[in-house]
């Protein structure tokens, strides 16, 4: 009698794991999660610190500084105060300016995508295959850190964000000139930045994990 014939084991073997890892998602899902909730948490606590607009923009306590030392002090103990709500006059100003110009928000997107996708949250398992070709992760992180200086300096995108900020810095400084900052209550402030503006670094540090452990 003759023996069964052998079944091929090794091609399955090998469209199994071809399979796998392709399979794999191209963003690590944990550390993604990770950012987006410390982002959203610290918004939140920050905008819970902003002051009642109605306060900002109160008519009655507006007056034109009589020096430019008594602007420059309206301005630092007005900023000190309102300075969840300046930044956020900033950031709405650079977000009409980016929403009028849409080229220049889908070239902002597509950096942040690349960003994303390619380097910061790409699982470290997973090597960055384009063409053919396999780039290593210091390869990878040039060919972004070009890419985002010639996005930024090398085309209208920077003179618009540059341009927004201007504006919004120029919008703050007027408003914190000409507001009366005897009637706020600067003594329960803190000498150190946090809420909206802890965010920054701890949301950086979120993100740069993933990508020291590379380098």
């Amino acid at each position: 009698m003759s023996s069964p014939p052998t079944l091929p084991v090794s091609g399955s073997q090998s469209n199994t794991g071809a399979a796998s890892s392709q399979s794999q998602p191209p963003i690590a899902t944990p550390a993604f999660r990770a950012f987006i909730s410390r982002v959203s948490s610290s918004l939140r606590q920050g905008f819970s610190q902003r002051r009642p607009w109605s306060e900002l923009f109160d008519r009655s306590s507006m007056s034109r500084p009589d020096t430019l030392a008594e602007a420059y002090s309206r301005i630092r103990k007005n900023f000190t105060y309102f300075r969840v709500n300046y930044l956020t006059l900033i950031v709405f100003a650079l977000a009409v300016s980016l929403i009028t110009h849409p080229f220049s928000l889908l070239v902002l997107l597509g950096l942040l995508a690349s960003w994303s996708f390619l380097y910061l949250f790409r699982p470290s398992d997973q090597p960055l295959v384009l063409f053919g070709r396999t780039f290593a992760d210091r390869e990878t992180l040039g060919i972004l850190v070009v890419l985002t200086v010639f996005v930024i300096f090398l085309t209208s995108v920077g003179s618009l964000l540059i341009s927004a900020l201007m504006v919004g810095l120029a919008i703050v400084c007027a408003h914190g000139a000409f507001r009366i900052p005897e009637d706020l209550f600067l003594d329960d402030q803190e000498p150190t930045s946090s809420g909206f503006l802890s965010f920054l670094g701890g949301a950086a540090a979120s993100a740069a994990g993933p990508a020291v452990a590379r380098v």
